[in-house]
């Protein structure tokens, strides 16, 4: 499996994913987020969390319009597989990847601790070593990460399966509690936990492995 991870100025967990794609057995490539095409045979794009471009205007919108983020969006159009965490969840957000948005927590202030995640669904490659209704332990860390959409598409996300992962106890406001989304071919992934930073034992956990082994054992039997 090849693994493109894209880098903008204020990504700060790019060499974390990296790394956690690499102990999942795949092969990574960095990629700078000036760069206009991705890597020839690239499976998935790993969209890193932190501080894109300061943050500045919104979480991500400076970011979803650099010029790798033309690419990212074409690979998923044609069924490439993308997995954005925490800032990479809103950057896919602010490209249209995936819908609604990721506004200011409910309590206004910046949430760094681990939080107990529901497993909604297994049917995707990233859920898929999972079991449906697992509670896993995976960090947060972020100040805007209340996940809000219309009730349309929030019902729609339901009626199609579409929640990955629930908070057990919502730590930051989201809409019916969600945090992670689906596409509606299962093949991208916005979540705002960090899974690459508890992934093997010396994190204090690898409740997050499961996520990268899946992706890996799909992307292989493929």
């Amino acid at each position: 499996m090849h693994a493109a991870v894209i880098v903008f100025p204020g990504s700060n967990c790019d060499r974390d994913l990296a790394v956690t794609f690499e102990r999942a057995g795949a092969r990574v490539t960095m990629v700078w987020h000036k760069d206009i095409a991705l890597p020839a045979g690239v499976d998935i794009v790993g969209v890193p969390g932190g501080f894109s471009y300061g943050d500045y205007l919104r979480c991500g919108a400076i970011a979803a319009n650099s010029p790798i983020c033309r690419s990212v969006v074409a690979h998923a159009d044609k069924g490439g597989f993308v997995l954005g965490i925490c800032n990479g969840f809103q950057i896919l957000t602010e490209t249209g990847i995936l819908p609604g948005a990721l506004l200011r927590n409910a309590g206004l202030k910046y949430v760094c601790k681990p939080v107990h995640l529901t497993v909604a669904t297994t049917d995707s490659a990233f859920t898929r070593r999972y079991e449906a209704g697992q509670t896993i332990t995976v960090p947060i860390a972020h100040h805007d990460g209340n996940y809000f959409a219309d009730t349309a598409t929030l019902d729609r996300l339901q009626a199609e399966d579409r929640i990955a992962f629930a908070y057990a106890d919502n730590p930051n406001g989201s809409a019916r509690g969600i945090a992670g989304i689906l596409s509606r071919n299962r093949r991208v992934l916005g979540m705002m936990p960090h899974p690459e930073r508890m992934a093997e034992p010396l994190h204090g956990g690898s409740d997050g492995a499961a996520l990268f082994g899946g992706l890996v054992d799909q992307l292989t039997d493929a």
